[in-house]
Formats: structure tokens, C-alpha cells, sequence
């Protein structure tokens, strides 16, 4: 793996490692908010940990591609990046109300 894509590489996993922090402080946050929001906080907090698991899988993906899938790749990691970070304030901004 070349230097750009090793960077990148390291850069959507450490991401990806963020998220998965995120995601067992707003379980936690979960387990204690009020009974009337728990389902819109569960419903927003499933819509992150999908775009969690789907970058898991691209980024596997990225590791395992050749030169050829790079510039595919990237445009759709960047989507999730996107993407999981939009879910991600959504998500908290549920445990807001």
C-alpha cells in the first residue's frame, strides 16, 4: 500500500474507532433517558452504527483493493464519512429533547 493510501487508510480507521466510541456512550445515554424518546434515540442510534458497520466493510475492502478500485473506493468512503457523521449528530440531537 502506497503512502497516500496507507494515510487515508489510517485516517478512516481511526474514524471508524471514534464511532465506536460514540456508539457505547449513546447506548449509555440510552439506557438512561426518558421512557417517551428511547425509541427516536434507539431509531437514530441504529442509523449510526449501520454507517459504522458499512465502513468497517469498505474499509476492509480498501485494504484488500488494488490501484484500479482506489478512486472508487475513496468516493464512497467519503460518502460514509459523510453520511455517519450526519447520523451521528442526528443521534445526539435526539438525546437533546
Amino acid at each position: 500500500m502506497n503512502e497516500k493510501r496507507k494515510a487515508y487508510y489510517e485516517k478512516f480507521d481511526a474514524q471508524l474507532d471514534q464511532w465506536g466510541a460514540q456508539i457505547d456512550q449513546l447506548k449509555a445515554r440510552s439506557a438512561t433517558a426518558k421512557a417517551e424518546i428511547v425509541q427516536d434515540c434507539n431509531q437514530a442510534l441504529d442509523t449510526f452504527q449501520r454507517k459504522h458497520a458499512e465502513g468497517l466493510t469498505r474499509l476492509k475492502e480498501l485494504k484488500a483493493s488494488g490501484d484500479d478500485a482506489w478512486d472508487d473506493l475513496v468516493a464512497g468512503l467519503e460518502k460514509i464519512l459523510a453520511e455517519g457523521k450526519a447520523a451521528y449528530h442526528n443521534a445526539v440531537s435526539r438525546f437533546k429533547s
